[in-house]
């Protein structure tokens, strides 16, 4: 591809490139780019976040580039600070082993793995003697340290800051100067870590690497970035019919910006939200499992939620009890979903007609329910409960 037209390629859905001009360059240069991501094993799952910087990296791999994935091993039992307020849970090395086992299986579901080198950073920082730390520290100052943003936060606020948090950017640029990478991958919150990247390189006599910065995919709660820490996340190798199921319970105004930044197309203004929604879910599933997943997930979710086929789908499981309206959709909610709604909510559903206990809408907010075994409580067109 002509390096104006592979640049215009590249482009498609990044946040930030720094800079434009010195990644046409090196697209000019006609060999290989080598164009590193580095994930680190500190949950067991990969999820549709981290498909943004990986779907980047199969691009550069259509362009016929090296992917250089990078487990960080070493690097993610000290936990990358960025864009947290407290600092992380040290991991075990068993641990963290145990969940780099799958990290591979499950990026290569989306990048080539012909294409690809995989390396662990273990192998460069185990062998580091303490002087050799010392000497790698002393490239960085405590004012650069002070300059992330997360960092200043936390000290306004009065939150502790470890030392060995203030090491973990340093360990990631050192990273790019060990596999020589032409270009890093990275969230926007990965923005300080990189450019640090371009600073020992520099120092080392290497070519500094561009900077290819993706959005932040926000969580299915639609407020906070998706981690499995946030619990808000859907993972790579969930089973269809969650994957599926927790899509569907998306707002309307996120399922807009998923379509653009995991289906890289716009949301048709034409097609009903419901459909829309379903088309985003089925995709979604046929894009990590296979048609015929998607195509089951769709057809179990449409038997739980069709008002005709409800009373025979496999619902979470309350059980029977008496309480006011309010209070009902209040608790099925926590127990079943473990989905914290306020009384307000709670109202605003019933006010809307989306409550209904055995397809009869309720509208009396006060009045006292008494449900039975095999009651079917509807709380919103996508979540439903059985009480027994």
């Amino acid at each position: 591809m002509d390096p104006n037209e592979a640049l215009k390629f590249l482009k498609t859905g990044a946040a930030q490139i720094i800079t434009e001009p010195e990644l046409l360059d090196k697209l000019r240069l006609r060999r290989p780019l080598r164009v590193k991501l580095g994930v680190d094993p500190t949950s067991a799952d990969l999820h549709l976040g981290h498909t943004l910087t990986l779907r980047k990296l199969r691009q550069f791999q259509e362009l016929g580039h090296q992917a250089v994935l990078i487990i960080g091993d070493f690097t993610a039992m000290i936990g990358d600070p960025s864009g947290r307020s407290v600092t992380r849970p040290q991991l075990t090395r068993e641990e963290v082993m145990a969940h780099a086992d799958t990290y591979r299986e499950q990026a290569f579901k989306v990048i080539d793995p012909e294409h690809t080198e995989v390396v662990f950073n273990g192998e460069w920082f185990r062998r580091m003697a303490f002087e050799d730390v010392l000497r790698l520290n002393s490239r960085v100052t405590l004012q650069q340290m002070l300059q992330r943003e997360d960092f200043r936060d936390r000290i306004s606020n009065e939150q502790p800051i470890h030392a060995h948090e203030i090491q973990y950017p340093i360990n990631q640029a050192w990273d790019s100067v060990m596999v020589r990478a032409d270009v890093e991958l990275g969230g926007t919150d990965q923005l300080f870590n990189i450019l640090l990247g371009r600073d020992l390189q520099k120092q080392e006599g290497q070519p500094a690497q561009v900077a290819l910065l993706t959005p932040i995919l926000e969580g299915i709660d639609g407020v906070k970035k998706m981690s499995k820490s946030y619990g808000n996340y859907v993972g790579l190798t969930e089973a269809p019919a969650e994957m599926f199921g927790k899509l569907m319970s998306i707002s309307d105004e996120l399922m807009e910006r998923y379509y653009a930044l995991l289906l890289n197309r716009p949301l048709s203004p034409d097609e009903h939200p419901l459909e829309a929604k379903k088309r985003l879910g089925f995709e979604i599933v046929q894009t990590y499992h296979s048609t015929a997943a998607a195509k089951a997930a769709l057809d179990d979710w449409n038997a739980r939620y069709s008002e005709k086929r409800l009373s025979d789908a496999d619902l979470p499981m309350l059980g029977a009890r008496t309480a006011d309206a309010v209070s009902l959709v209040v608790a099925a909610y926590a127990e079943a979903f473990r989905i914290t709604k306020s009384r307000s909510d709670a109202r605003r559903l019933i006010e809307q007609g989306s409550v209904q206990l055995n397809s009869e809408k309720i509208s009396d907010l006060k009045a006292q329910l008494t449900v039975r075994g095999g009651d079917v409580l509807r709380l919103d067109k996508t979540r439903a409960v059985r009480f027994r």
